[in-house]
């Protein structure tokens, strides 16, 4: 069975994101679960297999970064590593992608695309 999705958050819009946290003791992971998932942006979060972090949040009002930004200010910190950076990176670039679409206006592809002001 599927789960719903908050009705805050746009699912064409949803992102899963997959980091691996250091830091955190057992208490502090329940904290921050649980303070991820009553965050607004955040559709689903959810800890897996002891340091890993699996978040659904609306890329729209949230990003990666912001999520990192939550991660240090708990006091944990994302393991380093070659991959690791790989994956930031592509991260970055699909929310900043989704982002831009967001706020595109779509046109008929049988009309002339609107100019730039």
């Amino acid at each position: 069975m599927a789960k719903a999705h908050k009705a805050t958050n746009q699912e064409q819009f949803l992102l899963r994101r997959k980091l691996t946290v250091e830091g955190f003791t057992d208490i502090q992971w329940e904290d921050f679960i649980q303070e991820l998932n009553h965050h607004p942006c955040v559709d689903f979060a959810e800890r897996k297999s002891e340091n890993r972090l699996f978040v659904t949040f609306d890329a729209t009002h949230w990003s990666t970064d912001a999520l990192i930004e939550l991660v240090g200010a708990n006091g944990g910190h994302l393991k380093g590593g070659w991959w690791e950076r790989q994956k930031l990176a592509r991260y970055r670039f699909s929310d900043e992608n989704i982002r831009a679409n967001a706020n595109l206006d779509p046109f008929c592809c049988s009309k002339i695309p609107p100019m730039k002001k």
